[in-house]
């Protein structure tokens, strides 16, 4: 069987394929647990133990799939979590509760036939303690990016990419409960419409998505939208997250008609990527600096769908600079069209605040 023209001019083909195997199989996992979540009550009260054991267990069988299905290469990961709580007095329950549901997903799936102990488990966590940098290879994941989103039974997301020699090479995004077809088609959805979303693309492929239970990848682009009255934006839901104010200042600079698209977590860049909307703003309050894992796999999958992903400055994001991004200034993303308009409106509007 010859190979297909694509697949031969893509490097990254085997760490794609692994990719997207982890994130898929922790979106399951998290999926159990935020189904557990909405049954029970805890997402009126302060407890964060159901995030805690979906974030660390999506973790675990991110590491787990990438050792399992690139066994030759040297790895590294720069994620968010690390096991110092889970090796505390009182944490046993909890590093219990983690093993059991990591080895559930694990039998369920079928695909390896093993099982962790609480130690593998801690040991899978701390893979995820690199630094990253600007040389050599380096996952970066968000086990759960959108955690508010998450016990809200609304969006999140599980976003991995890869890092070589500094730059981002390949981006997935598991969004679990993002319709399969475009958002803004949607006039209230109907029960027969699919759910759960899995994008992915590497550097100088473009990008596709796909049912995250596995369908025929589609390709997929940012929207073509060259007047911003006609562009709509996306926000993050959670209001501490970006400065409202501002973003609805530049709205009124550009004469953008319609009302924001206030969503959880990183499936913002999917949808985005997909032309369900024109613009993403990201504007954060004074002193946060931007995490790469909050935007790694986003930002590829947006490019590679023909858009632009920039800072305040109008550089390209930097992800060679370790666990963080050296901004803190905010995010643009959008298409070609749009991105001088906005970058112009975003720099009036940040000089008349300060």
């Amino acid at each position: 069987m010859s190979q297909l023209p694509e697949v031969a001019g893509n490097p990254y083909t085997a760490e794609l394929a692994a990719a997207k195997k982890a994130v898929a199989l922790a979106a399951r996992l998290c999926q159990r647990v935020q189904q557990g979540i909405l049954q029970s009550d805890v997402q009126s009260k302060a407890d964060r133990t159901p995030v805690t054991v979906a974030d660390y267990g999506s973790q675990v069988l991110v590491s787990l799939v990438l050792k399992k299905e690139l066994p030759s290469h040297s790895y590294s990961m720069v994620a968010e979590e690390d096991s110092k709580d889970l090796r505390k007095d009182g944490a046993q329950e909890v590093l219990e509760h983690i093993t059991s549901l990591v080895n559930e997903t694990i039998a369920n799936d079928g695909s390896y036939n093993m099982s962790l102990s609480k130690e593998d488990v801690l040991a899978a966590i701390d893979g995820g303690k690199s630094e990253g940098g600007p040389s050599g290879r380096h996952w970066i994941l968000d086990p759960i990016d959108g955690t508010k989103g998450f016990i809200r039974g609304d969006q999140y997301a599980v976003a991995l990419g890869l890092l070589d020699e500094g730059k981002v090479v390949l981006g997935v995004l598991g969004c679990p409960n993002l319709p399969l077809k475009s958002t803004n088609t949607h006039n209230g959805g109907s029960s027969r419409d699919q759910v759960g979303s899995l994008f992915f693309a590497t550097i100088g492929c473009g990008a596709e998505v796909e049912a995250l239970e596995g369908s025929e990848p589609q390709k997929i682009s940012v929207c073509s939208i060259n007047n911003p009255t006609d562009a709509s934006f996306f926000e993050s839901y959670e209001a501490s997250h970006s400065k409202r104010d501002l973003t609805s200042s530049i709205a009124e600079k550009l004469g953008v008609q319609a009302p924001p698209v206030r969503m959880d977590s990183q499936a913002k860049y999917g949808a985005l990527a997909r032309g369900d909307g024109a613009i993403f703003l990201r504007i954060p309050h004074k002193g946060y600096i931007e995490t790469v894992w909050d935007h790694a796999a986003g930002s590829i999958i947006v490019t590679e769908a023909g858009g632009m992903v920039k800072d305040a400055s109008g550089n390209d994001l930097d992800f060679s600079k370790g666990r963080y991004l050296d901004r803190d200034r905010g995010i643009i993303a959008t298409n070609k069209y749009l991105m001088p308009a906005v970058l112009k409106a975003f720099q009036d509007a940040m000089e008349e605040e300060q």
